[in-house]
């Protein structure tokens, strides 16, 4: 029979045996967040000289691979999600789709020389993992943003980012939906995200 020390140590052994396996799965986890940040690069080099919507029709698929949007717009809505009639829900998750995507087309539309970098390690919270990025620019202090990472069934997406390590993008999210869903219903949700993609595009791209 084991000693107790013994047994221990095949208990610790149980215990160590799957962290060489998340120490493969690195590479996997974090290249969604490396794939994103050479397309933003290339985004904002290609620049405002390139139309809006060929920028958008670029990063689309980009998003579409890196983001499980569903699961971020649902966690966005809250308890009223179930509510939705299943085509409420696909007209809003293509408005917000839409919004995504022009954010960040508006919000990288030019090159000064900013880094990407995207550290080599990963750490666990639960179930998710957290890469850890940094943006850096020519001068001035490097943004920090932590991409929270889910399994999903076509493998690791983003279903939140962290600013600074702790600044919930969901939860601001969540916080600005609140009033436009008082009621129920998603279209005022939807219209005002509608507005939104219509002002960021300049008017060239409709949600």
């Amino acid at each position: 029979m084991p000693s107790v020390l013994s047994r221990r140590g095949l208990l610790a052994a149980a215990v160590v045996v799957p962290f060489p396996v998340w120490a493969q799965d690195t590479a996997a986890i974090r290249k969604p967040i490396v794939d994103l940040y050479v397309a933003l690069e290339s985004l904002m080099r290609a620049g405002p000289s390139t139309a809006f919507p060929l920028r958008f029709a670029t990063l689309a698929p980009v998003i579409d691979r890196t983001y499980d949007l569903q699961t971020v717009l649902r966690v966005s809505v809250g308890l009223r999600w179930p509510n939705f009639t299943p085509a409420a829900r696909a007209e809003l998750s293509d408005a917000f789709r839409s919004f995504t995507v022009a954010s960040f087309v508006a919000n990288f539309d030019k090159y000064e020389g900013e880094k990407f970098e995207v550290l080599p390690d990963t750490r666990m919270v639960g179930a998710d993992q957290i890469v850890q990025t940094r943006i850096v620019p020519p001068s001035g202090e490097a943004i920090r943003l932590d991409y929270v990472m889910q399994m999903s069934d076509v493998g690791w997406r983003v279903t939140d980012v962290l600013l600074e390590g702790s600044i919930s993008r969901v939860a601001v999210q969540r916080s600005d939906f609140r009033a436009l869903l008082a009621h129920g219903d998603p279209a005022e949700l939807i219209a005002s995200l509608r507005r939104k993609v219509q002002h960021l595009s300049g008017g060239t791209i409709g949600a």
